[in-house]
């Protein structure tokens, strides 16, 4: 297709071969990587397009569409190839061709990283910290077990602990529930909002208590509230001193966001159902939030965070990526990149990845102490071991499994 190449000269004969998906589920999560091949022997680079809940999509959206227009082209004509991919599908901003595009962008980072023989951090303009600070989940089925689990983290230094607990029926999200927790409701199984604004400030009571002020709390609401919900639950907080209260309405509700933020006396972080580099970054410019949990792999990769970051700068906001099981660890890589190389960082969401997932992917970051590092190694500094990777296939509809069970007591659909 040479109407998709660059109308200028390429300094040198180097060219983008191959580009496809590879896709893994070494924790069950199913992860999408974006690989792509150069003329140059061994150079080729690698990108998270990770969209879990649609990764056949995804798949299919790099295969079968972008692959054919980057065919040829120079891997240096980075911010115009990202531009192309966007522009190319005509109706745009959605997750799926946004996924494809960020592993595409994030690979050729990591192609132009290893031609430099530099980090990728390092093209960004260098350090700003040494490493960035992470925070982990802590969950149990009573406000004791998640205080236990909390603790547990504390001991392993970590000084931010995100906390859900558990209930009846469903339970909340991220905790454990207790089935037939409403024996004589429709949906006995269901999730009570009444029961969760009750229990969430009694739990983060007794974490202050138990853990002290030395620790750091966090909370997802998972964005099951009404605007006016969100702001009685964040006010209801505002003793504990949470670093973050995150997700508190759905992104119908998204145009409530700043004065969400404004009535809250907690940090508002927002951002992880961005899909597109627009939207998140009028939630910047319009104050609706505090810290932003951008989910980098689908708005548009590496590129288009750094524009985001460069808003958060001007804007006093901080950024908190979202970086849990469903982001790969190619996709940690970039999330770090960014984190330590601008001061508009907040806290980074880590994830303890198995044995098996760092088998797939050396170089798989780890925390250390509470920190991640950047690695030294040219590009990203993670791999991808294409036979280990097979031995973990995909499997389809988990998360609609679980999303169809989220429903209140009276059977009524709930975000999940």
């Amino acid at each position: 297709m040479p109407e998709t190449l660059a109308p200028w000269p390429a300094r040198d004969a180097l060219r983008i071969t191959g580009v496809r998906a590879i896709v893994t589920a070494p924790e069950d999560i199913p992860l999408v990587v974006v690989r792509v091949d150069t003329s140059e022997d061994g150079l080729y680079g690698l990108g998270c397009a990770t969209f879990t809940q649609r990764f056949h999509a995804v798949v299919a959206a790099v295969n079968q569409h972008v692959a054919p227009m980057l065919i040829g082209r120079h891997p240096a004509d980075i911010e115009d190839i990202n531009r192309l991919v966007h522009l190319s599908s005509y109706w745009r901003g959605g997750p799926v061709l946004n996924n494809a595009l960020s592993g595409v962008d994030q690979a050729l980072w990591d192609i132009a990283g290893k031609r430099a023989g530099m980090p990728v951090y390092e093209l960004l303009g260098g350090r700003v910290r040494a490493a960035a600070e992470v925070y982990l989940h802590a969950s149990g089925e009573s406000i004791q077990d998640t205080i236990g689990h909390a603790a547990f983290l504390v001991e392993q230094g970590y000084r931010h602990v995100r906390l859900q607990t558990g209930g009846p029926g469903l339970g909340t999200y991220g905790a454990p529930g207790t089935p037939g927790g409403y024996p004589l409701a429709p949906y006995p199984d269901g999730w009570d909002v009444n029961r969760y604004l009750a229990v969430t400030p009694a739990l983060f009571e007794a974490a202050r208590t138990v853990l002290g002020d030395g620790v750091e709390l966090l909370h997802d609401v998972h964005s099951r509230l009404t605007p006016k919900q969100a702001m009685v639950l964040a006010r209801s907080l505002e003793p504990y001193r949470l670093f973050f209260l995150e997700d508190p309405v759905a992104p119908e509700h998204y145009d409530r966001l700043p004065s969400v933020t404004a009535a809250s006396p907690v940090p508002i972080a927002v951002g992880e159902q961005f899909s597109s580099l627009a939207d998140a970054a009028r939630a910047v410019q319009t104050g609706a939030v505090d810290l932003l949990r951008v989910h980098v792999s689908t708005v548009g990769g590496l590129s288009a965070c750094r524009k985001l970051v460069a808003l958060c700068e001007l804007n006093g906001v901080r950024t908190a990526w979202h970086g849990p099981g469903d982001v790969s660890p190619v996709g940690v890589a970039a999330n770090i990149a960014l984190d330590v190389t601008t001061s508009a960082f907040g806290i980074q969401e880590g994830h303890l990845y198995n044995d098996a997932t760092q088998e797939v992917f050396p170089g798989t970051p780890i925390a250390v102490d509470g920190y991640l590092y950047p690695s030294d190694a040219p590009g990203w500094g993670v791999d991808l071991d294409e036979g280990e990777a097979a031995k973990y296939p995909p499997v389809t509809g988990q998360h609609e499994r679980w999303a169809a069970r989220v429903r209140r007591p009276d059977g009524g659909l709930e975000s999940p």
